[in-house]
């Protein structure tokens, strides 16, 4: 459909709907399950995408086209995390290393990287006992709480507890320490 980023970078600049659709289906997903790792909180992720999505269409003229897309995409949602961050809590010790962290992989990795990290992650799944997994992606991937796992599972919130902790101990055994910045943003 479109031949290179520049060529459809151009033909969003003109205005092209189909440009924008195009980039919505493809990035999408990606970048809410991006922010949904940053806040742990999907309509917050959602409210972050969308108005990533918002301010492309409105600054679309002022996009370079020698600039990839999906990096522009990437860089602008952790903005737009950090914006909101900042305005809706007060900055402890403990928000302050986790926002370094965050910049630190946001600015130093390229975003390919960076999904193929979260791949690794979640392909480490399935190295988990299968309850595990299962409070584990629906706390990462799905963004419920604790209490919400317990009540959605019949379990008390200790052995959610429970699962998360052994979860994150037998990903951080075997995947190892070349990704510890990632696991401390998608485990925060």
């Amino acid at each position: 459909m479109y031949k290179d980023n520049h060529d459809l970078i151009e033909r969003l600049k003109n205005g092209e709907d189909s440009a924008y659709s195009y980039l919505l289906q493809l990035y999408h997903r990606q970048l809410f399950v991006y922010v949904v790792t940053l806040t742990r909180d999907r309509d917050l992720a959602e409210d972050i995408i969308q108005n990533v999505f918002l301010k492309l269409w409105e600054y679309r003229s002022r996009l370079n086209p020698d600039y990839s897309i999906k990096n522009f995409l990437y860089r602008s949602s952790y903005n737009e995390f950090v914006n909101n961050y900042n305005k809706n809590k007060g900055i402890t010790y403990f928000d302050k290393v986790f926002l370094e962290n965050a910049e630190q992989v946001a600015m130093n990795s390229d975003f390919e990287l960076l999904e193929r990290k979260m791949e690794i992650v979640f392909e480490g799944v399935s190295l988990l006992p299968d309850k595990c997994a299962e409070v584990f992606i629906l706390s990462k991937r799905e963004g419920l709480t604790n209490i919400e796992i317990a009540d959605y599972l019949n379990i008390s919130l200790k052995t959610v507890e429970g699962h998360l902790t052994k979860a994150y101990s037998i990903l951080r055994e075997r995947l190892g320490t070349k990704i510890e910045s990632f696991l401390l943003l998608l485990f925060r």
